[in-house]
């Protein structure tokens, strides 16, 4: 039997959904009911299938269930594996009306999201996220895309699920260093918005790092309870929704010039958050002392700290100037103008930004 810990919803009108937070409620939990047709297609992946696919398919008594195995992995978070999507949707003749179904992390969600976007022009889909990293972040709110060559997650679409079905137990057969990364999302919302959060977190993070299931689920309930408050205000990331990406810009670049999958998203991140300190320090918005605190609890998830050793301040420049945020060409970056309060701003000085890129290019990971 299974144990409902949190239930809440991210109110977007008539298409506001609900996220259902358990123990053992994969498998268990019913998910027909968010399904308006006959038909379910499971995205997944050749790691987690193993795992969790039978229990997946058994939300969906009463359906007729398809399933998709993909690779596994940020690398295959391209155009070439998104058509595989297609195929089995074409090959089983799913209509309009089909639903389907990302049973994985967030690459797998946001390929099935964009899927969902795209098959028929639009067909909703439900998230099963089973990484700390995509419970807390990537399965709510309705980003979806895949990467290109030259920037990640730069094609895509804004498309919300039907529901988000987490099940902590599923973080069990994580490694360290996923649950880690997933923890670099989670410190995000107490950096930007909840310093309230951000306390508890600094108490419980032996307990997080120790995958402590109470400790996880509240992390993962006040997370989400952050994320679905911030895309109600801003769904399409027109003001308030950008400050989620604090770290993301220096992070995604660290992600692009390592090679996708080399760095986990959420170690890009934390170290992504750890250059944003900086500069936010440079620019007279935070304390030493602020940043010293942001760097201890970045120490004790066991984030890495500095981009990788042959990175240079050309690279992240290069690569950071197609970030999604920029506008009329110039860099726009998430700074925290306070433990607590976040702000996108292209005011930093050329002189700071330099200072931060070179401290750090020349730290050792």
């Amino acid at each position: 039997m299974y144990k409902l810990l949190h239930t809440l919803q991210v109110e977007l009108g008539e298409r506001s959904y609900p996220i259902v937070i358990g123990e053992g409620v994969l498998g268990e939990y019913e998910l027909s009911n968010y399904v308006r047709g006959s038909q379910v297609m499971i995205v997944t992946n050749d790691v987690v299938a193993p795992l969790y696919l039978e229990q997946a398919k058994a939300c969906f008594p009463d359906k007729t269930v398809d399933v998709v195995v993909l690779p596994d992995g940020e690398k295959h978070k391209d155009w070439q594996t998104l058509n595989l999507i297609f195929d089995a949707l074409l090959e089983k003749q799913h209509t309009r009306k089909t639903t389907l179904v990302a049973l994985g992390g967030g690459v797998v969600g946001d390929m099935t999201g964009f899927a969902a976007a795209s098959y028929q022009r639009g067909v909703p889909f439900i998230q099963i996220p089973t990484t700390l990293l995509s419970q807390v972040d990537s399965s709510v709110g309705g980003k979806t895309g895949i990467n290109h060559p030259l920037g990640k997650n730069m094609v895509g679409a804004f498309h919300q699920p039907e529901a988000v079905l987490i099940d902590t137990n599923t973080l069990h057969s994580l490694p360290p260093r996923e649950i880690s990364a997933g923890l670099a999302e989670v410190i995000k919302y107490g950096l930007i918005r909840d310093t309230a959060f951000l306390d508890w977190l600094e108490q419980a993070m032996d307990k997080l790092v120790g995958f402590d299931s109470e400790a996880l689920a509240e992390a993962i309930f006040r997370s989400c309870a952050c994320k679905a408050d911030v895309v109600a205000q801003d769904e399409k990331e027109n003001g308030l929704r950008a400050t989620l990406n604090l770290g993301h810009t220096f992070g995604h670049a660290i992600e692009t010039f390592a090679g996708y999958g080399n760095w986990l998203h959420g170690e890009a991140v934390g170290t992504g958050m750890m250059m944003a300190a900086d500069l936010s320090a440079r620019e007279g918005w935070i304390s030493s002392a602020d940043y010293d605190r942001i760097l201890h609890i970045i120490r004790k998830a066991n984030l890495p700290e500095s981009p990788p050793a042959n990175m240079t301040p050309a690279d992240f420049m290069s690569l950071m100037a197609v970030d999604k945020k920029n506008v009329d060409g110039l860099l726009r970056l998430v700074l925290l103008r306070a433990v607590g309060k976040a702000e996108v701003t292209s005011r930093a000085t050329e002189e700071n930004l330099s200072a931060t890129l070179s401290a750090f290019c020349h730290q050792k990971t």
